[in-house]
């Protein structure tokens, strides 16, 4: 019953990080100030990569990478936003780093989908299956167009923070 809620509440913090790191992006690509979304993608993005190493598991998981790789750029952002004031090149240290979190999340989601939803599950059943590496790929492509376009696109101008 404890993992289950547990579980909920890691599932819940991704979602939002996802929705807000969205948001965030969307933001970077149109030149807008950062606002409270900006907040939200950090925190629950950085409780999300937390809380996965609080599951009940033995021996080493291919996930504590892609969490100490997340922690790492997220620390990078924070630094960049807090520290840098996202003034010279923090700004673009910023976008990149929060663009590279936000990928790892959803990279993780396309991984927890493959394996949880039955009919992506039968597309892939291992997750060595070409269903499975192509929408990988299609997302990596998509998220490094978006982040090159985010760091160019984001300027200056944009430097409110909530």
């Amino acid at each position: 019953m404890i993992l289950n809620t547990f579980t909920l509440v890691h599932v819940i913090l991704s979602l939002i990080g996802i929705g807000a790191g969205l948001v965030v992006m969307l933001g970077f690509l149109s030149e807008k100030p950062l606002g409270s979304a900006n907040t939200v993608f950090l925190w629950t993005t950085i409780l999300t990569d937390v809380t996965g190493y609080f599951f009940p598991y033995h021996g080493f998981k291919p996930s504590y990478v892609v969490g100490a790789i997340s922690l790492v750029f997220l620390a990078l952002a924070v630094a960049a936003l807090r520290g840098g004031h996202l003034a010279g090149a923090w700004r673009k240290t910023y976008v990149i780093s929060s663009m590279i979190a936000l990928y790892l999340n959803v990279f993780v989601l396309i991984a927890q989908l493959f394996m949880k939803v039955p009919a992506l599950k039968a597309l892939a059943p291992t997750g060595t299956e070409p269903a499975f590496k192509f929408t990988q790929l299609t997302a990596l492509v998509i998220f490094f167009i978006l982040t090159i376009l985010s760091a160019v696109r984001f300027r200056s101008t944009a430097t409110r923070t909530a």
